[in-house]
């Protein structure tokens, strides 16, 4: 079973973790872990509507942020990965810092120091050199950014199908590949 903890911080793009969760939800032998924080939780209400209750339906567990003792927050406790979707810059640049002043943060901290893939999904634009530092610190510290662009050469019709495209490169960077991502086919 694949252990994944997904980390919602304040950053424009909450409709990525809702739909990465949606996702993952479908997929077998997935236990999912969620901590929101609060500038995420307006956030999701400002742009989806949903609220934390709705997000709570979606997963395994669900830990407070303020909870810094949850299981997560230790490498004893085996995971597979953690996904920040969307990743704000002040939520990356603590990752970058160490400073585990949250759930969130203490999570993504233990990720890497355990040498687990951690994909912050960085919604950020346009960069400036201290945003483009901190990248360049997490990256080399282990962390994956995956900024959610979209692609076009599927075509997408809706805003839906470009949200999924970069869920379905998020669950590929994850070791979880959906069957229904649509996959470049060649010129």
């Amino acid at each position: 079973m694949a252990r994944i903890i997904i980390g919602l911080s304040g950053a424009s793009g909450s409709v990525y973790c809702v739909r990465l969760l949606e996702r993952l939800r479908k997929q077998e032998d997935v236990e999912s872990h969620l901590i929101v924080t609060r500038a995420g939780e307006k956030t999701l209400h400002q742009e989806t509507g949903k609220t934390l209750r709705d997000l709570k339906k979606l997963v395994s567990h669900w830990h407070p942020v303020e909870e810094i003792g949850a299981t997560i927050a230790s490498g004893s406790y085996p995971t597979d990965g953690m996904v920040v979707v969307p990743c704000s810059v002040n939520t990356m640049s603590a990752i970058a810092a160490g400073m585990a002043s949250n759930l969130l943060v203490r999570a993504a901290d233990v990720i890497l120091k355990e040498r687990r893939r951690l994909i912050l999904v960085v919604r950020e634009s346009p960069l400036h050199i201290g945003h483009l530092r901190t990248m360049t610190a997490v990256t080399e510290m282990g962390a994956i950014v995956a900024p959610p662009l979209p692609s076009f050469y599927n075509h997408p019709r809706t805003i839906e199908e470009a949200v999924d495209q970069t869920v379905f490169r998020v669950l590929d960077l994850l070791g979880l590949p959906d069957p229904e991502a649509e996959r470049w086919q060649g010129c």
